[in-house]
């Protein structure tokens, strides 16, 4: 029989509540006034409070008792979800209350200060301006007027008050942060009251505080308070303090620190100021750690070598431990987690504060702690290899010394210190964010080791990777590490091993290798030894930033391949996160230095081939995550683990095609295997299939796909086929984010297919993929879902992809196509052109560009005319990306034109329309005026419509305005400071203008200002790439009459002369590499003015030779007729815009020039000007002849000196 028992309600005695007690029963809920709503308690005290006056009667009774019941309450909205306050109520409360409180009552001040810290903590409210200044005011006179014991609740309340709330409160900040400001003196280092330090240091952190939308605290105070967080960091723990409170002001100190570094740009002064900052970090980052006990240096001094730690005062000799082999560790580690249960492994995974590593590496001295504060050493267990593992805070009960009381202490205290060295690695993660990346390499070598040697292993950052107790610290270490990895292949870019090492020196190219190698070991170990999942997913990340970074060309091969095989188990964790971690690390293997011979050759190995595959590790028994129940092991082959139904038998291997990359049919795996929806909680009854792997893990492995077509298509080739149905899949799905990757993955494909039939390929023939394969495979991509996502209106961003991915056809096999799949192509882009969304236009636009090219449609006079009319329309487009591509697809088209002009002749230029002509030549010159983005292009494109237009169009009137506007354009532009790009496309535009025959050069008057243009960029341009290209126009024309009178065409002369001589002079390093091609370019030029003179130019050419110019001239073209020199190089090859000539070809031109000279007939003038122009030749044949000759003794002498050597 269930028990009853009565409630008095509302204290009436008289009238009761019968309960039923039951296991049924509804959980008893006393309706006093303990149950009230808290909103609703907080109106009815807030509006008592509101009524009362300075002067009432009993106000210091009411003000306590409010106070308890406000105190009392938990405001807190995870308790109570209804609570909605509003701020400025909580503010006129306040307000209100501090002109009540009299500060002369010690008691009530408290109370207050208690409920203002209790309101805006747990309401989550920021005071307004006038609160603030009421509040900040009544606390200061507080402190000075109330006895010292008050102060710490009084500076708590101003925390809370200053919260985000910095730049606010600038008439308070002189007093809080000036000269003997309050803060200043709680928080000095000579403060003997930690609690009060601790504080004032939080009221510091909360000025510093930045709230996004608001203003930043000026300079002055910000570097006020990063010194006293400094200063307070580097200051000697005081004599017999409490450790626990020294860890929490320590703590203070640094969160105050990172307020200070975080959300703005910190500029570190000069000196040591950024060395000492760094130093008193990583003395913190080990702050408890157990068994470390070092001289830390107080500043770090950025050097190329590793900078090693100091041993302490030497301790006497421990008794000699048991040292366990390798093996025998892990065996031993592997029966400890089995033994420990789930028990143990739900509490790795749960992330716990502290918890010890297991692995035996090296970093961090094993045995008892007693450094950095933690207990000394215990005495020994009977089991030698848990001491040499564990420190005897580590040890059960029943192995350690300690009572439960001291224990419980000894847990709080390395909870503590491990919340300092995860707020020092937070505030070296915002250093290493803020300070430049070239500052902060020098430095890498106290953070990063470079090689295990002999003696004690140096404290970094991988110490803490594999050895600090705290997962959650371990993870910050990972974040601080991924931070300086990332954007440093530059600096990584120097690393090289392959060449044999010198016995007397190391080059730093070896040591920045043997830190890339010894990233790469410690990170196998951890990504071994982890079995925290967070962790682990920061492990792999960081991985992958070492990956992405690594110079491995220059490295020697096999760094990869143990990862490889240690990361296959973790593509089929039960974490999601670390499962899409995984697949992210493999596509930065995929993407590093593509094609790369060490992961081709493991992508061609067979999944169950080598060790990787069934290595062990400590979260084997997390990996099967869908294997439960028993039906999998953990001791079985990672291969075997969480496979779908669709795994192949032998005999399926077997009839595999060749060299199918396994990682390729793992992703293919990921991505399509699906799973029968049970219904209703049914075993038997199963709904619709959906996906096995939740997205995430689906959208990385197409990412990997993607990279695996782009690094090595000759692999994934082999798979096209299936590659293009799960294209199609994902582009049926109905989450936008598959079918983007779905398009993402076909533009991959199609882009590989044309860099495997580009005329530079390297693949031979045989090797590539069948064109008919290659129709056969559009085609189906084309009949398919292809077409319904270029026509989804309401996801613009997945037409836009298929947009880019339509524009990958091979122009081949695009010929090659039905007829009404290419029109259903071209139909479709004309039509997106008109699409309202930028980007789907922007990439309609950029498709069409690509198509103009396209052999079969270049040709087609009325393609051309519609695109161009669409391009033009572009063009006027209010997105500036979308007049960025209308600019690039002009140039292509104008591309189209010149080609067509030289293929099909005279015909194509009749076809098409001069008003057509006339509009572009207007839209181009109008574009020219835009950003440099769409200039760039439309210099281009004029430069092609000035060489396409035919002399019956040039003399037509309506022809005129256009031509000279354009012409003075392209002179604008490089003469212009715009950026290099654009400059030395105009100055091709202009070479390329000169082609033109019907172009009148010679009379027209915008030709002058072309030629000056050109001869002032070609001396003075600080680029070298500008320098050639104007050096190749002004070698363009053909006829001498191009170059008009004879000043102008010596004005050419002496612009390149004085260039040549220049040609090294630059500020830049980097141009020096342009300097053989620019030279090059100036000679061919020099030696074309020479061909082309005439009997009027001969004074100022021999006297021009016969003078220093000449002399400066001669010795660079013997060099170039040796062929001495001129080797452009990778760096200078194509940027000349001249054809590079043969030895024999050089010394032909030249021989052929001096024919030319020596023929000049002596026209009809007066006898001093004949003989003037006579003498002139003479110099310059004379020295040409001189030049011949001395180039030819030269061969003699060196193949003289030569032949005995043979």
């Amino acid at each position: 029989m269930a028990a009853r028992f009565v409630v008095p309600v509302g204290g009436d005695a008289a009238e009761f509540l019968h309960t039923t007690l039951s296991p049924n029963a509804v959980p008893f809920t006393p309706h006093a006034s303990d149950s009230m709503d808290p909103g609703v308690h907080f109106a009815r005290c807030s509006s008592k409070l509101r009524s009362l006056r300075g002067d009432s009667v009993n106000l210091k009774e009411e003000l306590n008792l409010l106070f308890d019941q406000f105190i009392s309450e938990n405001y807190y909205q995870t308790i109570s979800p209804s609570i909605n306050f509003r701020p400025e109520d909580v503010c006129i409360l306040l307000r209100h209350a501090c002109a009540l409180v009299p500060q002369s009552n010690e008691h009530l001040v408290i109370k207050f200060c208690q409920l203002v810290h209790h309101l805006l903590n747990q309401l989550k409210v920021i005071v307004d301006e006038p609160t603030l200044h009421a509040l900040v005011s009544y606390i200061v006179r507080a402190l000075s007027v109330c006895s010292k014991w008050t102060h710490a609740e009084v500076l708590l309340a101003l925390s809370t008050v200053l919260y985000g709330n910095g730049p606010q409160c600038q008439k308070h900040l002189h007093g809080l942060l000036g000269e003997q400001g309050l803060l200043l003196l709680y928080s000095a280092p000579s403060q003997p009251d930690l609690e009060l330090r601790r504080v004032a240091l939080s009221c510091m952190t909360n000025i510093c505080l930045g709230i996004p939308g608001q203003l930043s605290l000026e300079d002055k105070y910000r570097n006020q308070c990063y010194g006293i967080f400094l200063e307070a960091l580097q200051a000697p723990k005081p004599d017999s303090c409490d450790e626990l409170l020294y860890s929490a002001v320590i703590q203070g100190a640094l969160k105050g620190l990172h307020c200070c570094l975080s959300g703005v740009k910190w500029r570190f002064g000069g000196g040591e100021e950024v060395g000492a900052l760094l130093a008193t970090l990583k003395r913190l980052m080990f702050q408890g750690t157990p068994g470390v006990s070092v001289e830390w240096p107080s500043v770090l001094y950025a050097a190329p070598l590793p900078q090693y730690e100091g041993p302490s005062t030497p301790k006497p000799p421990e008794p000699p431990k048991e040292a366990a082999t390798p093996g025998k560790a892990s065996t031993n580690k592997k029966k400890k987690t089995r033994g420990k249960g789930k028990k143990a492994e739900v509490n790795r995974g749960d992330g716990g504060d502290e918890e010890e590593r297991e692995t035996m590496v090296p970093g961090l001295p094993k045995g008892g702690g007693g450094g950095g504060g933690a207990a000394g050493g215990g005495e020994s267990s009977t089991k030698p290899l848990t001491t040499s593992l564990y420190p005897a805070w580590k040890r059960t009960s029943s192995d350690s010394e300690y009572s439960d009381l001291e224990g419980s202490a000894q847990c709080k205290l390395r909870l503590y210190h491990g919340r300092v060295r995860q707020s020092a690695l937070h505030c070296l993660l915002a250093v290493v964010r803020g300070v430049d990346k070239r500052m902060l390499y020098g430095y890498w070598s106290s953070f990063i080791p470079d090689a295990p040697m002999a003696g004690p292993p140096p404290l970094t950052l991988l110490s803490i990777v594999l050895k600090d107790p705290s997962p959650k610290v371990r993870a910050c270490a990972l974040q601080v590490l991924s931070a300086m990895l990332d954007g440093s292949r530059q600096f990584l870019g120097v690393a090289e091993d392959t060449a044999t090492p010198r016995p007397s020196f190391t080059p730093f190219s070896l040591s920045l290798a043997a830190t890339v190698r010894e990233l790469h070991r410690c990170l196998t170990l951890a990504l071994l030894a982890e079995t925290s999942a967070q962790t682990l997913t920061q492990v792999i990340k960081c991985l992958a930033y070492l990956v992405s970074n690594a110079p491995y060309q220059r490295l020697r091969p096999g760094l990869l391949s143990p990862l490889w095989r240690h990361l296959r188990p973790y593509v089929r964790h039960r974490d999601v996160n670390v499962r899409v971690s995984a697949l992210t690390l493999y596509g930065a293997m995929v993407t590093a230095q593509a094609p790369l011979p060490e992961v081709q050759l493991l992508l061609q190995q067979p999944e169950g081939s080598g060790g990787g595959s069934g290595v062990g590790t400590p979260q084997d028994a997390a990996l099967s995550w869908r294997h439960r129940d028993g039906l999998s092991s953990p001791s079985k082959t990672p291969g075997s683990r969480g496979r779908s139904p669709r795994i192949r038998t032998p005999a399926e291997q077997e009839g595999a095609e060749p060299g199918s990359p396994w990682l390729l049919e793992l992703c293919i795996q990921l991505v399509t295997e699906t799973r029968d929806e049970q219904s209703d909680g049914e075993a038997g009854g199963t709904g619709a299939a959906v996906a096995s792997e939740p997205s995430p893990v689906r959208l990385e492995a197409l990412q990997v796909l993607a990279h695996l077509v782009r690094g090595y298509f000759c692999l994934a080739q082999v798979c096209m086929s299936e590659l293009g149905q799960v294209s199609g899949r994902c582009l049926q799905e109905s989450d936008p984010s598959v079918q983007l990757h779905g398009t993402k993955l076909l533009d991959e494909l199609g882009t590989g297919i044309i860099q495997q039939n580009r005329p530079e390929s390297t693949v031979p023939l045989p090797a590539r993929l069948p064109m008919s394969q290659v129709v056969e495979f559009w085609t189906e991509v084309l009949r398919g879902p292809l077409n319904g996502a270029l026509q989804s209106e309401h996801h613009p961003t997945l037409q836009t992809s298929a947009c880019d991915a339509l524009s990958s056809i091979l122009p081949l096999a695009f010929t090659q196509l039905e007829d009404k799949i290419q029109m259903m192509c071209i139909t479709v882009l004309l039509g997106l052109t008109y699409s309202e969304n930028s980007l789907v236009k922007a990439a309609a636009v950029r498709a069409l560009g690509v198509y103009i090219l396209f052999p079969s449609l270049r040709e087609d006079v009325m393609f051309v005319a519609d695109t161009a009319n669409t391009i033009l329309m572009a063009l006027e487009d209010k997105s500036p990306n979308v007049r960025a591509k209308a600019a690039w697809s002009l140039g292509n088209l104008t591309d189209t034109l010149i080609v067509n002009m030289e293929s099909v002749g005279t015909d194509f230029q009749e076809e098409l329309s001069d008003m057509l002509l006339l509009k572009i030549l207007q839209s181009a010159t109008r574009a020219s005026a835009d950003k440099d983005r769409v200039k760039c292009n439309s210099v281009r494109a004029l430069g092609n419509l000035l060489h396409f237009l035919r002399y019956g169009q040039l003399t037509r009137s309506v022809f005129q305005r256009p031509l000279e506007e354009a012409v003075r354009v392209l002179v604008e532009t490089v003469q212009s400071e715009a950026t290099m790009k654009v400059r030395w496309n105009a100055c091709y535009a202009l070479g390329n203008a000169f082609r033109n025959p019907a172009l009148p050069l010679d009379s027209a008057p915008w030709s002058s200002n072309a030629f000056s243009a050109l001869c002032s960029v070609v001396t003075s341009c600080k680029n070298f790439k500008v320098r050639i290209k104007s050096a190749a126009a002004l070698s363009v024309p053909a006829r001498r009459g191009c170059y008009g009178d004879v000043e102008r065409f010596i004005c050419v002369w002496h612009s390149l002369a004085t260039a040549l001589e220049n040609s090294e002079e630059t500020h830049d390093f980097l141009e020096y590499r342009y300097c053989a091609s620019l030279r090059e370019t100036l000679l061919q030029a020099l030696v074309h003015l020479l061909s082309l003179s005439q009997w009027e130019d001969m004074p100022a050419l021999g006297a021009s030779l016969a003078g220093d110019e000449g002399g400066a001239i001669r010795g660079h073209l013997l060099r170039y007729l040796r062929g001495e020199g001129g080797d452009r190089g990778t760096a200078g090859e194509g940027e000349s815009g001249t054809e590079s000539l043969s030895v024999l070809q050089r010394t032909e031109a030249l021989q052929q020039t001096l024919a030319g000279l020596r023929e000049l007939q002596v026209e009809g003038e007066a006898e001093g000007v004949r003989k003037e122009r006579e003498i002139g030749r003479e110099r310059v044949v004379d020295y040409l002849e001189d030049l011949l000759k001395s180039s030819a003794e030269l061969e003699l002498a060196l193949s003289a000196s030569a032949g005995p050597s043979l």
